[in-house]
């Protein structure tokens, strides 16, 4: 049960890299299609997923997920698997499962991406949390498991009291080959010295991402270096946010030459733009590991990122590709060592990454008891990488 396909999102290459893993483990898979709403892959009412649209699709797809189970095409040796636990017309699935013999009932697994548990995401804002928690609570009643992205959003629903078995995937499905391939292969990532001295921004320009911390942060490089260097924004739609401040304030910065703003791009141009950037800079409150360090990090730029939340274990407690959280010193030193070389781990991330949507397949087989969080210990894992790293001795 995918998500429907934008060109600004991750969401356009999502079953893609799902399905060359699904292949690659022989699974027998059934992509549960949904009817879209319109043509535009544009995002006009909402922050993440167009509101209409995000609806419209789910309904849809649960409309044919029903009728599989009408015709006897989903039993009880079968799983069904959610990208996004937020999905119009779920309810659909314990109405039905309490009324017929407990061998037609599948498995149903998903995944979260923030939920009311999060305080920084969108249905905060727009004031969802009230309705959308009793929504989960009822997720809870009839899942048979929710899948966290770290051990961070797992101590966030076990605080909230989900009542499901939760695992730690400890990452978001990625393909590494995949984004590769849409720069002509490996071979034509540009060497870290022939790129400009330039830094990124590729997050959403919404309030949760602090895009003023980042427009902070290019006014201290001015005031404290001659040294040029060059600030972008990536933005696969019009440059938006749910608060026009920011967009304002980064016209006038772009104006005054000291921002530039790369809106409206496709996923191939925002690549391309990667493969010629030193620095990926990300000053989330809210991202639960953010495609775009797996992105980034693939394509031969350097990451630097807040140490909080579940940027820690997506960066196995790296000191150097992590700063002070919201120290705009620790950040402007660690990003001025960040313009000078590659970092010796570049590239583990994407690949631990590249390697979640196996662990989701081991979880629903059987296989993932090591990622299980539902008992009382699960804080027992927060401090330990996730994949070796390369020490550098001081």
């Amino acid at each position: 049960m995918g998500l429907e396909s934008y060109e600004a999102r991750y969401t356009l290459q999502l079953t893609e890299w799902n399905r060359r893993v699904f292949d690659r483990r022989g699974l027998d898979v059934v992509y549960v299609p949904g009817t879209t709403i319109d043509n535009t892959q544009a995002i006009s009412v909402g922050q993440v997923l167009d509101a209409h649209g995000r609806s419209y699709f789910a309904m849809s797809q649960m409309m044919n997920l029903v009728q599989l189970m009408k015709n006897g095409e989903v039993t009880g040796e079968d799983v069904v698997y959610f990208e996004d636990m937020f999905q119009p017309g779920i309810e659909s699935l314990p109405y039905i499962m309490d009324q017929i013999p407990a061998e037609q009932r599948p498995q149903v697994w998903v995944r979260c991406l923030a939920q009311a548990i999060d305080p920084d995401d969108f249905v905060h804002v727009w004031g969802m949390a009230g309705w959308m928690s009793t929504y989960e609570k009822m997720v809870n009643h009839f899942v048979t498991g929710v899948l966290a992205t770290n051990e961070e959003m797992v101590a966030h629903m076990r605080i909230a009291g989900w009542t499901a078995p939760i695992y730690n995937i400890s990452g978001l499905a990625f393909g590494k080959a995949e984004v590769l391939e849409r720069i002509g292969g490996k071979e034509n990532i540009k060497p870290f010295a022939d790129r400009p001295r330039r830094v990124g921004f590729a997050a959403r320009f919404d309030q949760e991402k602090q895009p003023g911390f980042f427009m902070d942060l290019i006014e201290m490089y001015s005031e404290l270096t001659s040294e040029p260097c060059e600030f972008a924004i990536y933005s696969g739609g019009p440059l938006r946010s749910n608060n026009t401040e920011y967009v304002e304030r980064a016209r006038r910065m772009e104006a005054e030459g000291r921002l530039k703003i790369f809106d409206n791009i496709s996923k191939n141009e925002y690549y391309a733009l990667l493969n010629n950037t030193r620095v990926l800079f990300n000053c989330a409150l809210q991202d639960w590991v953010s495609n775009t360090v797996s992105e980034a990090d693939t394509l031969g730029c350097n990451v630097l990122y807040p140490a909080y939340r579940s940027f820690p274990e997506t960066f196995a407690n790296d000191p150097n590709r992590l700063y002070v959280p919201w120290s705009i010193d620790d950040a402007y030193n660690k990003m001025c060592n960040l313009l000078q070389t590659p970092h010796h781990n570049m590239g583990l991330i994407s690949d631990w990454n590249n390697r979640t949507v196996d662990r989701v397949i081991d979880i629903i087989t059987g296989q993932g008891t090591q990622w299980d969080r539902s008992g009382p210990r699960y804080r027992d894992h927060v401090p330990h990488e996730k994949y070796q790293v390369v020490k550098i001795e001081k």
